[in-house]
């Protein structure tokens, strides 16, 4: 299975959060995770996808190379969200998301109606 890891943004925590408990009430739970941290470091997001891999049933090794390859090949992506977690203050998160690839076409799909 292959994974992919990118950085959507900066979120009100407590936005995150009621995001998380909508997506938890779907029926079908997808194979894509959001993870929100505090930090912007590789070993927030590391320690955060080691946590969610099992219970997704995921190649723990294969998510963290990907997180990992991200990040070694998008650093001027990071520090740019580096920057943008540090000015909206400290009650936002920087949100990512995580997951195999083909549930994330499957979803991308059912947005557009195909």
């Amino acid at each position: 299975m292959n994974y992919t890891f990118e950085i959507l943004g900066v979120s009100p925590t407590l936005t995150f959060f009621n995001q998380q408990q909508e997506l938890l009430k779907q029926q079908e739970p997808s194979g894509v995770e959001y993870l929100g941290n505090w930090k912007c470091t590789l070993d927030a997001f590391v320690a955060s996808v080691e946590t969610v891999s099992p219970y997704r049933g995921w190649d723990v090794d294969r998510v963290v190379d990907t997180v990992i390859s991200f990040w070694m090949n998008n650093s001027d992506s990071i520090q740019y969200w580096r920057h943008r977690l540090e000015d909206a203050g400290s009650e936002n998160l920087l949100v990512a998301r995580v997951g195999d690839i083909k549930s994330l076409q499957a979803a991308f799909e059912s947005l557009l109606g195909e």
